[in-house]
């Protein structure tokens, strides 16, 4: 769908009545249009503990910032 959600955080995760994951608060993720070849955005948002380095960085970001956030998450999720 070329969506960079840029705030994955246990806080935006909520538990349907059907039992599956449903993300919440839309407010920082980035539609890509479905022609770019270049899906970057330079945006520094999201919450400090779930950014990834190339956010601080400054020097453009895409889908690998969410699968950072992830990794972050499912760490804290297996360590508590």
């Amino acid at each position: 769908m070329n969506v960079v959600y840029r705030d994955l955080k246990p806080e935006n995760i909520m538990l349907g009545r059907d039992g599956h994951i449903k993300l919440i608060d839309f407010g920082f993720s980035k539609q890509f249009s479905s022609g770019s070849s270049e899906m970057r955005t330079m945006t520094n948002c999201g919450t400090p503990a779930y950014i990834s380095p190339e956010v601080i960085m400054g020097v453009g970001h895409g889908f690998e910032a969410d699968i950072w956030a992830l990794g972050v998450l499912i760490c804290e999720l297996v360590n508590g």
